[in-house]
């Protein structure tokens, strides 16, 4: 990997850490906002799935506007939009003015995935290595999100954590715009070895509705973690507080992905990777299944191993999008990925909500494992449609 292509993966791997940071500090909020403004898991699960389904719906515009743009000025524009929609959250004085801030700020944070990943696909040759050192990034900055949240709001206030994030982006915005010269797209577009002539319909749309039930898995899983760890842990641990539980073991599970990001880097580049997909759908099941069926050490211990199979995919499934889209779409292909799996997958978060408020938090997890039994058949169906 030549100096070029680092600084490439530095850029967009800080972006990449700041964007989950930002999206996965609400859920280990969750215990205090819901002590804070009174109101239950299910509108805390509605909020989180406005603020999800923001960080979806703009990936298919951002992904067009890849095009057109550049990876560069999609880049600031998250950037700085992100920032100031955090420091609009961090001085909210109502529950309304948070939640139109959160909206805001998952709206200006949908615009980095299609331009990053593109960015990449586009410049870096070795691209599973590439995807999975950008997707370690992505993962430390949702190890970072619920620890920093939960350790300033015990310290300071929940409003700290927004205003630490939104000042982070605004300087890296700076720092984009000082390190990165400003170029005509056309210039941007380098020809890798990553070329496609042709999008291949049937396999990419098997794809999608298996990542997009993957989605609904992750947002199942990370909107009610925190609260599951906080209310299920009270013999593991028990000089904790149950505030730092909400953050410390997420943070724990999420490091955790860092290495599956790697065993999914390795795997993808040496096997078959349509077939990798469907093993990796198939070993999430069970993990999710023993998550809702267990407490304390034995939560945590299985919560660590459903880390390691759920970010595993992450190089694989990015580099499958690269692969079954053509090379001018290939922006527009990631904002149809995302919106899937971020949009739509956002809906698991509000009738998680329904779950855990009616059948306790620990409910949510089988039935996240549940949704992925047809990711069996539909990612089966990718593998014969090569």
């Amino acid at each position: 990997m030549n100096r070029f292509e680092k600084i490439v993966l530095s850029i967009t791997g800080g972006s990449h850490l700041s964007v989950h940071a930002l999206m996965l500090a609400l859920p280990s909020l969750i215990p205090i906002l819901r002590n804070e403004f009174n109101i239950g898991l299910d509108t805390l699960g509605l909020v989180v799935t406005i603020s999800a389904f923001m960080f979806g719906v703009g990936a298919i515009p951002s992904g067009w506007a890849e095009r057109r743009l550049g990876g560069r000025a999609l880049l600031l524009l998250y950037l700085f939009g992100s920032g100031l929609s955090a420091m609009l959250v961090s001085i909210s004085g109502s529950f309304i003015m948070m939640v139109a801030g959160l909206g805001l700020m998952g709206f200006f944070c949908s615009i980095y995935h299609p331009a990053g990943l593109t960015l990449i696909s586009h410049r870096v040759n070795a691209l599973t290595k590439g995807m999975a050192v950008h997707g370690i990034f992505g993962t430390v900055g949702s190890a970072i999100g619920p620890i920093m949240a939960t350790a300033l709001a015990s310290l300071i206030s929940w409003r700290a954590a927004y205003a630490v994030l939104g000042i982070f982006n605004l300087l890296l915005a700076l720092t984009t715009i000082i390190a990165i010269p400003n170029r005509k797209h056309s210039s941007e577009e380098i020809v890798s070895e990553n070329q496609v002539e042709k999008t291949n319909r049937p396999a990419l749309i098997f794809f999608y509705l298996t990542n997009m039930l993957m989605g609904m898995a992750y947002y199942g899983f990370t909107t009610f973690m925190p609260t599951h760890f906080a209310e299920n842990t009270n013999q593991f641990l028990p000089f904790i507080s149950s505030t730092m539980k909400a953050g410390i073991f997420p943070t724990m599970v999420f490091l955790a992905g860092i290495i599956g990001q790697l065993i999914g880097g390795r795997l993808g580049s040496r096997y078959n990777r349509p077939k990798m997909l469907m093993v990796i759908v198939a070993i999430n099941i069970p993990f999710f299944l023993l998550m809702g069926y267990s407490t304390d050490l034995m939560l945590v211990l299985f919560s660590l191993c459903l880390g390691v199979a759920f970010f595993s995919i992450q190089p694989v499934a990015n580099t499958l999008i690269a692969e079954f889209t053509h090379s001018d779409n290939r922006g527009l292909g990631y904002g149809i990925n995302f919106f899937l799996s971020f949009g739509i997958g956002s809906f698991a978060a509000g009738f998680g909500g329904y779950i855990a408020e009616n059948m306790g938090v620990a409910s949510v997890f089988p039935v996240m494992g549940y949704l992925l039994i047809p990711g069996l058949l539909t990612s089966y169906m990718i593998t014969r449609n090569l």
